[in-house]
């Protein structure tokens, strides 16, 4: 297994843990709207890593575009859900437009991920 799939599942790891802790401050509460959808955001897109790391790492799809939405998922995650986090318990945002900006890289990464699919070969 490679360096690049290791990192992934540590960082979906991380993405899981962080997700589980979200939910459970949504719960127990205020703010459980923005909280629930970043822990949302999180615990789906790190199961979606997961699934391109084990997708790519057997060939099934192009390694290095399954790859790069692997980590595009990682990245739109927490930019969407540091932005909804922050903003609960800070009062600001990471910077203007960053959950949008999170939500269409999650887009572009779940494309890419269908590309990679599409595409022949191993990458």
């Amino acid at each position: 297994m490679s360096r690049a799939y290791r990192i992934l599942i540590v960082l979906s790891a991380i993405m899981g843990a962080v997700g589980v802790i979200l939910a459970a401050a949504s719960a127990h509460g205020a703010g459980a709207s923005r909280l629930s959808s970043a822990s949302s955001m999180l615990l789906f897109h790190a199961s979606a890593v997961c699934g391109a790391v084990a997708l790519a790492e057997r060939g099934i799809i192009h390694a290095r575009i399954g790859i790069w939405s692997g980590f595009g998922f990682v990245v739109a995650a927490g930019l969407f859900a540091g932005d909804l986090t922050l903003r609960q318990y800070a009062g600001h945002g990471l910077f203007a437009m960053a959950a949008p900006a999170g939500g269409t890289l999650l887009i572009a990464s779940w494309l890419a991920l269908g590309v990679a699919a599409a595409w022949p070969g191993r990458g």
